[in-house]
């Protein structure tokens, strides 16, 4: 967890729940794998045994823990609003993850009006079923993750689950997306993969979702590239830099 972060589209990460499995393509190369590792090897409790070595570098072990209290419940402590993106180390909708730990994260982010919560999921087909009973909190954002095409299906449950704002993260961006059925959703985030064993992406590929959200009224963000090896964030795209962030209303 951090008071800030170096993430350009949230202010802060907070992390009640750590640990994960590989979902789809896109968590091959999953930058959370790498940090649980770091922390594992500084000695941070929380980390260890949540990830072991692989043929590409550390991969998760599957196991799910949950954080200690004083981490838990700190965004209480936290007076000043942002943008705070929630469980940047796990997925808070696994399906290893108990429903009282969501019902505590839900709770909290209840008692803290002044900030937005940005909930991103690989698994939006949970998310749609825990909220489906739920009140909408006015501060909390539900996003999904899609990568290529073939997780285009997730929108579906994205778009049918109880939310105030949906976004999607289109990253990393492994390919063509085609048409993105943008009905209900608020915001897109787009980008290449960075780090180690990174597979390009295309400007084109890009240029389709930026065109798609303008047509839709859409917000977009075009998060980084890669060019020879260097991450550049928040780069050009012909001529134009997107950084659309949203806040909700408080």
């Amino acid at each position: 967890m951090a008071e800030s972060s170096d993430i350009e589209w949230t202010n802060a990460t907070w992390n009640p729940v750590a640990g994960c499995s590989l979902a789809s393509p896109g968590c091959t190369n999953c930058y959370a794998m790498r940090m649980a590792a770091r922390l594992e090897a500084m000695g941070i409790p929380l980390y260890q045994g949540l990830t072991k070595p692989g043929k590409g570098g550390a991969v998760w072990t599957g196991e799910i823990r949950q954080a200690e209290p004083d981490q838990r419940f700190q965004p209480l402590r936290w007076r000043k609003p942002r943008n705070i993106f929630v469980d940047s180390m796990s997925d808070l909708f696994h399906a290893d993850v108990p429903d009282a730990w969501i019902d505590e994260v839900f709770s909290i982010m209840e008692q803290c009006p002044q900030h937005t919560f940005q909930v991103l999921t690989k698994r939006p087909g949970r998310v749609r079923a825990y909220l489906s009973d739920k009140r909408v909190l006015p501060n909390v954002m539900i996003g999904a993750s899609v990568e290529d095409h073939a997780r285009l299906d997730r929108l579906a449950d994205l778009a049918a689950t109880p939310a105030a704002f949906r976004f999607l993260s289109l990253e990393p961006l492994l390919g063509d997306l085609g048409r993105i059925p943008l009905e209900g959703i608020g915001w897109a985030i787009a980008g290449a993969e960075s780090g180690p064993r990174a597979r390009p992406m295309d400007l084109d590929w890009v240029r389709s979702i930026r065109d798609q959200c303008a047509a839709a009224g859409v917000l977009f963000m075009f998060k980084q590239r890669v060019v020879n090896g260097r991450k550049i964030s928040l780069p050009m795209l012909d001529g134009q830099q997107h950084a659309a962030v949203p806040s909700l209303s408080r």
